[in-house]
């Protein structure tokens, strides 16, 4: 009989044959997304449109403003003209007196009322000379001393005169210039200047 010792002698496995666990998968490496804080938060490179398109919207704006402006400037409340200019010399003096008779329309929604009136003359030569229309109550005055200035006149038109909106009036001023009646005859530009009160615009006739 054969005896071996059981430090000697192999052990049977008393377990049955069991099948090798599979290796665990490989782990999925996520590729890697570079990051530019200058692309994510903005440059004005990217993130403003073009310089030709931004010019253009302030060219279009500046066009929008300008005819704004345009339609709401400040107009003359009113309108007319200079019909008729009699003149006379006033002897020995160097002055003329012309009597200027003028057509005067409220072009506005609101009463003109007239503050003041101004006559400016222009002489051939550029000269220029201005003058305050005389008093309504001295024309018969004027008129008395110098006949030829009461040609094609009409009633005074004065400051302090009202007219009504869409009005329209005729009337005379007279005012004096420190010129000859020859220099008078050859001016080259003769108008009236009618500021009317809560106005900036006067109304000037030519």
């Amino acid at each position: 009989m054969v005896r071996c010792l059981v430090y000697n002698c192999p052990m049977l496995d008393s377990r049955p044959d069991q099948p090798v666990p599979p290796s665990p998968p490989e782990p999925i490496v996520e590729p890697v997304t570079e990051f530019h804080i200058g692309d994510e938060f903005g440059t004005a490179r990217r993130n403003l449109p073009p310089a030709g398109i931004v010019l253009i919207c302030i060219a279009a704006v500046a066009v929008v403003v300008g005819i704004f402006a345009f339609q709401q400037r400040q107009k003359p409340q009113g309108a007319g003209s200079i019909d008729f200019v009699a003149a006379a010399e006033v002897p020995g003096q160097n002055m003329t007196l012309a009597a200027i008779t003028m057509t005067l329309r409220n072009t506005a929604d609101k009463p003109l009322w007239i503050k003041t009136l101004r006559a400016q003359l222009t002489t051939a030569n550029g000269n220029t000379f201005d003058d305050a229309a005389a008093s309504a109550v001295d024309l018969d005055r004027y008129y008395q001393g110098f006949p030829a200035l009461k040609e094609s006149s009409e009633p005074p038109i004065s400051p302090e005169t009202k007219l009504l909106a869409g009005a329209q009036q005729k009337g005379t001023i007279i005012v004096s210039f420190k010129v000859t009646k020859e220099a008078f005859d050859q001016r080259k530009a003769l108008t009236v200047t009618i500021q009317p009160y809560d106005q900036v615009m006067p109304v000037v006739l030519k």
